[in-house]
């Protein structure tokens, strides 16, 4: 049994309870005891129903990378599950193969099409498919003091693409070689060959030696302005791309996460975190059934100490959120266990890419149903992981 403690981020565990089938709350040359505080003290307990084996907790820093931390998160666990080795996989890597996929885009629409640093899952599958995966020792990213930081990189792209598109004569053929070079610069060159454990690779080889199958993967989500078990294109900003996820009911979607969790699948899970109820300082995502706009500073300030009630989520409050702005694609994470509280209420148990000194518990959080049932934009997840019965009714 595993009782976590936020108020004082204690980590109590039996004499039969070994890390490799606990949360993973920290990594495995973390202590069992956490560092304790008194910034404030919480009495919610948790106990761990499930969890997936995952690598340790890494931090985006600077960029608006999370798409790529979270879903290369995701695949780390899976090849693991796969009976491969525990790799930190390069973000970068597919970071970079992205930008220049975007540049193209934008280019061929003249500038009428997103051009950012977000991004979606399906990215990642889309260039591993395309171009493999390496480990991060073989691309770090040409980090900046031990840190990621893409603002120079971010601007000097869009200037750049934004200055050829105005170009009212024909663009020269030597625009995507001047794209390489803003990227060799701040991320460096792209490695050819490598060797991982005494063995050559390239890139592609090394996914097929980790397990790693893009087709194997599925995007969901529920809204009600698409058919239900239909593919369409989700409208959020950073799918640039256009690409398709699939349609089902709300209480479906809770259905292929937790059947997901039960078999060691986890969960690339895409959601706004813009909500009140969202604190990663304390370790908490839920939505008070009271309005927090309407709560008077006493109750604000308990939301996170006490169980607290919270909204019975409906399909039709959250496709009103979602139309209305208030649910957008803010953030990219990757949920890696089931756990209740003390009520036997169920909770996921959420790894971030914000480093793990930024909360009291090392970089994770617990989420509630009814915030990943009002708060979710998408998932993805290994085909293995949904209920036989929801495949079933996917119509192409």
């Amino acid at each position: 049994m595993i009782i976590f403690n936020f108020g004082r981020c204690n980590l109590n565990m039996n004499n039969k309870t070994i890390l490799s089938t606990s949360l993973l709350l920290f990594s495995a040359a973390a202590k069992a005891q956490l560092p304790e505080t008194n910034l404030f003290q919480s009495t919610l307990r948790f106990k761990t129903e499930h969890s997936v084996k995952n690598t340790e907790v890494k931090n985006q820093h600077n960029t608006s990378t999370c798409w790529s931390f979270s879903s290369l998160s995701m695949l780390e666990s899976e090849a693991i599950r796969e009976g491969k080795p525990a790799v930190n996989f390069s973000e970068m890597f597919i970071v970079r193969h992205i930008y220049l996929k975007k540049a193209e885009n934008y280019v061929r629409m003249h500038g009428h099409a997103n051009f950012g640093p977000g991004g979606a899952f399906h990215d990642v599958t889309n260039a591993i498919r395309e171009f493999g995966i390496v480990p991060e020792s073989v691309y770090p990213g040409n980090l900046s003091m031990n840190r990621h930081d893409h603002s120079e990189l971010d601007s000097a792209l869009k200037a750049y693409l934004e200055n050829l598109v105005k170009n009212e004569n024909r663009i020269s053929g030597n625009w995507r070689a001047a794209v390489h070079g803003i990227l060799d610069a701040y991320l460096g060159k792209l490695p050819e060959k490598f060797d991982f454990n005494g063995k050559p690779y390239t890139a592609l080889s090394f996914a097929g030696f980790m397990g790693i199958r893009p087709d194997d993967y599925l995007e969901f989500t529920s809204f009600t302005h698409h058919p239900m078990y239909k593919a369409f294109v989700l409208e959020v900003p950073d799918n640039w791309s256009w690409d398709r996820v699939w349609n089902v009911s709300l209480s479906e979607l809770k259905e292929i996460t937790d059947f997901a969790l039960s078999r060691n699948y986890s969960i690339a899970w895409g959601a706004d975190v813009s909500e009140k109820g969202f604190s990663f300082k304390n370790g908490l995502a839920l939505v008070p059934e009271k309005d927090y706009e309407s709560q008077m500073d006493m109750e604000k300030d308990s939301v996170f100490m006490k169980l607290v009630g919270e909204k019975n989520i409906t399909e039709e409050m959250r496709q009103m959120a979602f139309d209305d702005f208030r649910t957008q694609d803010d953030h990219g994470m990757h949920i890696t266990g089931l756990a209740k509280d003390q009520s036997g209420k169920q909770w996921y148990a959420v790894k971030n890419s914000w480093g793990s000194d930024r909360n009291y518990c090392r970089g994770y959080f617990y989420c509630s149903v009814p915030y990943y049932q009002y708060k979710t934009t998408s998932i993805m997840v290994h085909k293995s992981g949904v209920p036989p019965a929801i495949l079933a009714k996917l119509k192409p």
